[in-house]
């Protein structure tokens, strides 16, 4: 699967802000969320620091409803993997879970391309779709030993209902059948985009327990008052969700980056109280990376991890 486009970033890093109308506030709790295993790259679980202290949270990209031979073709929600499974194997996923009680793993669904070809999103009918998706990642997760999944489909051949239809049964199947204990979606401001998740977040955003927006999405040279202006409209958007903000150091990405204020606009929203207690934090791999960048990856991380836990312990 090529690079997702709206995901190629050198680091990305995340964070859960919990807006007002979530009611009385929870427990602190930090929660390191980091998509892995695209592009082939050899990542490795181990590659990545994990802090004790915190809830970290694997996401394996991507799963897809296509057939990569040839010219890719959908298969109607018979998902298969399409990351690097040697280095992010079964055996590997339970190691890492393992050796870290505070780690978990989940899968993304969907992302931009198979080998050049959008993996859109192409139900037909939704009942099959339905039934083929909860066969095929009750399969996947179940010999993976996942946590969760996170929905990610950039691309679609299909109007907003059947979108919500599809993935809100889905959702809601693999939870009734206890097979994953928790589920996100990743829009970002584009039209056709949000006209898809906001369907899916109208029927059934209570079954959604991130909503992980792709703020770096936005245009470069992002401000704090318009940050804080964003954050303010898609938690308008996906009203009642725990919406994730973000920023890239990718110097070709968009979004308020760290030297632009990116920590005074997280400053900001703690004081207007619309963190409740709660703070989340997610680091991405980059899905570029090459051997030679991990130690700077491992020392970001680090870095990074400890500005934003001090940051939201205050």
């Amino acid at each position: 699967m090529e690079l997702p486009k709206l995901f190629s970033t050198l680091l990305i890093i995340e964070a859960l802000f919990i807006s007002q109308i979530q009611g009385p506030a929870a427990p602190n709790s930090n929660l390191f969320r980091e998509y892995i295993g695209a592009e082939f790259k050899n990542v490795k679980f181990t590659d990545v620091p994990i802090n004790p202290n915190v809830k970290f949270l694997f996401i394996l990209s991507f799963a897809i409803d296509y057939d990569p031979s040839g010219n890719p073709s959908p298969t109607n929600g018979k998902f298969d993997i399409f990351w690097d499974s040697n280095n992010l194997s079964p055996s590997l996923v339970s190691s890492i879970k393992n050796a870290h009680p505070n780690v978990k793993v989940a899968l993304s669904l969907g992302g931009d391309t198979v080998r050049g070809v959008p993996a859109s999103f192409s139900p037909s009918p939704v009942d099959s779709w339905v039934s083929n998706a909860v066969s095929s990642l009750t399969r996947i997760i179940k010999l993976y030993q996942l946590d969760g999944i996170d929905i990610d489909y950039e691309h679609f051949k299909a109007d907003p209902n059947t979108f919500a239809e599809c993935i809100g049964k889905l959702i809601t199947t693999l939870k009734r059948n206890k097979i994953i204990s928790f589920a996100s979606i990743a829009p970002f401001d584009n039209d056709q985009v949000q006209k898809q998740y906001l369907a899916l977040w109208r029927k059934d955003g209570h079954q959604i327990d991130y909503v992980n927006f792709q703020f770096y999405a936005y245009d470069k040279g992002t401000t704090v008052p318009q940050f804080l202006n964003y954050f303010k409209t898609q938690s308008s958007n996906y009203n009642g969700g725990k919406v994730l903000v973000s920023f890239s150091t990718d110097a070709s990405s968009g979004g308020l980056k760290p030297e632009n204020g990116f920590f005074t606009a997280c400053g900001k929203l703690k004081s207007q109280k619309q963190l409740h207690g709660d703070f989340f934090g997610q680091l991405m791999t980059p899905r570029l990376m090459v051997s030679a960048m991990k130690r700077k990856l491992s020392e970001f991380c680090q870095v990074a991890s400890s500005i934003i836990i001090k940051l939201f312990s205050e």
